[in-house]
């Protein structure tokens, strides 16, 4: 005699090893490879089938259930530990940002579970309530890919979820931004012109002018040594870099100093040294002789720095960057009060930092018609595509004026 099917009070004919249990959820029972019993539950027929069909598909591409226990952060730590060639402060920063950022939150949950749009979202969180630029954010989203990758791999899960999200987001209105353009030769004008007349400005105004007629990278500029340096030209071959490191027994990193060598073999260059980047050689030369300052820094073997703080050690972006916001909040306060005197419209410059001023110097360039490929090898840039950015924004804003002045006319 046949045996009579089983239902659920639905009356719905349950499959093999599907049964309805008393507490209303449903229940699929199964044996692995291993001889290993396992049980599956839903709340209705319907995502059962669903979840036991992930099963089979897991099964078939040689995923464990036991690896799906398996937590970002387990995977993180595989991944820093199995990551090599990366200079240390590129490493260190990598760890940094992931535990700051990733570990406490996306870190917790299991690999497995992480779909596109649990990372969609958790960017998204950065940005709006952590308050994270998009650079910043795309620092994270590099390591996220590159864990989710090696997770891919390893069978742990199919697919990566970071998969083109930051490319999403950006396209969003929630992250554009206003490109960050160059001086205009009016502002930089203004620009140098204050560097020159406040007394306040002195230990600045040889960084900053060199930075402006060299178009170097702040590392090159802060990792400049006198022996770098000829008659007209300098040799770029390192560059100083400020990182955060661990210290044994306590959560939060110092930072300290290296050396390193460019990212790039377009990096090791060799570029002119204008009479304006001379001149601004002299300016700090003087400033160090009048203030007594000597270099006391040392740094993998490196001494003898150009550009020093007071103390004689080393400057760094964040030091730079800062004391350009300085300036310009300086700058623009007293032509504000120049203008309400004067009975017109004040002309402020915009914000400013180490990138605006090689950024400056390379659309320089390009308006005195220097040949694109010179431009390229003199900033460095290992792909032609970075120097045609700055290229078309010279030429739009070139094309504007001319355009501004035919309209006065």
């Amino acid at each position: 005699m046949s045996r009579s099917k089983r239902k659920d009070p639905k009356g719905i004919v349950l499959k093999d090893n599907e049964s309805y249990r008393s507490d209303g959820r449903y229940e699929y029972k199964y044996t692995d490879k291993l001889g290993r019993r396992h049980s599956i539950y839903a709340k209705d027929l319907k995502e059962l089938r669903e979840k036991v069909e992930e099963v089979k598909r897991d099964d078939l591409q040689g995923i464990s259930i036991n690896t799906k226990n398996i937590t970002l952060n387990i995977e993180y730590e595989k991944w820093k530990k199995l990551k090599v060639g990366l200079k240390d402060n590129v490493l260190q920063n990598y760890i940094y940002m992931y535990e700051a950022f990733v570990m406490d939150l996306l870190g917790k949950l299991r690999i497995a579970d992480i779909k596109k749009t649990d990372v969609k979202q958790f960017y998204l969180m950065l940005a709006d309530q952590r308050h994270l630029k998009a650079s910043t954010i795309d620092v994270i989203q590099n390591i996220l890919y590159q864990i989710f990758e090696m997770a891919v791999d390893d069978d742990l899960i199919r697919k990566n979820p970071s998969k083109e999200v930051m490319k999403e987001i950006k396209l969003s209105k929630k992250y554009a931004s206003e490109k960050k353009r160059a001086l205009t030769l009016k502002q930089q004008k203004a620009f140098e012109g204050f560097l020159s007349s406040a007394p306040e400005n002195k230990q600045w105004e040889g960084i900053f002018k060199f930075m402006l007629y060299t178009g170097l990278r702040c590392g090159e500029v802060t990792g400049l040594r006198h022996d770098d340096i000829e008659e007209d030209g300098i040799h770029i071959d390192h560059t100083l870099v400020y990182y955060p490191v661990p210290v044994e027994g306590k959560k939060k990193k110092k930072m300290a100093y290296a050396i390193n060598s460019p990212k790039t073999a377009a990096g090791k260059r060799r570029i002119p040294l204008l009479p304006q980047a001379k001149k601004a050689l002299e300016i700090q030369k003087s400033f160090l002789e009048e203030s007594e300052i000597e270099c006391k820094a040392i740094v993998d073997g490196y001494t003898d720095f150009v550009f020093v703080n007071r103390d004689g050690f080393n400057l760094n972006q964040s030091t730079l960057n800062k004391a350009l916001r300085r300036i310009t909040r300086d700058y623009n306060l007293q032509e504000i009060e120049k203008a309400q005197k004067d009975n017109r419209e004040a002309e402020l410059l915009p914000p400013i930092s180490t990138h605006i001023l090689r950024h400056s110097f390379g659309t320089r360039m390009v308006e005195s018609g220097v040949n694109l490929k010179a431009v390229q090898t003199i900033l460095g840039h290992k792909d032609i595509r970075t120097t045609m950015d700055i290229y078309v924004d010279a030429t739009d804003t070139f094309m504007k004026d001319e355009l501004d002045k035919l309209s006065n006319i």
